[in-house]
């Protein structure tokens, strides 16, 4: 997986690409060890705190990066909860992460009902280690 530079105007090619928190450990370590590239080729992760064209294209669809990681693919927009169960369903059995990754997150139901309290452990997480919600640095940068 390839990350896409600050400020790149130019949008990735076809595969898909995931915008995350880079300062949530959580999200950060998830998408780095998905093992999604022999299912869908290939995958850009984008850094919501980098901002850029993409994440500005994520935000105008009224998208949340706060509220959940976003998975564009197949010029679908998958956000949140979605993002995770849809994430689940392509990744490989390749290691134990994505076995245990696809035992939890393949069920729509289980993602559902487990993502309110993965959000509220990403916040508790985020204001324990000093960092501010993606919006808050969104705006002071304005």
């Amino acid at each position: 997986m390839s990350k896409i530079e600050p400020g790149s105007t130019s949008s990735p090619s076809p595969g898909a690409w995931i915008v995350y928190d880079g300062q949530c450990p959580f999200c950060t370590r998830f998408v780095h060890l998905l093992r999604l590239r022999e299912a869908v080729g290939r995958v850009e992760l984008i850094d919501a705190r980098a901002g850029g064209p993409i994440v500005e294209e994520v935000t105008a669809e009224g998208l949340d990066l706060d509220e959940g990681m976003v998975l564009r693919m197949g010029g679908r927009l998958y956000h949140g909860a979605d993002c995770m169960h849809r994430l689940a369903m392509l990744s490989t059995s390749s290691s134990l992460f994505n076995r245990v990754n696809a035992v939890i997150f393949r069920s729509r139901a289980l993602t559902r009902a487990l993502y309110p309290f993965l959000r509220a452990g990403r916040g508790l997480t985020l204001r324990l280690l000093g960092r501010t919600k993606i919006t808050d640095r969104r705006l002071e940068s304005d």
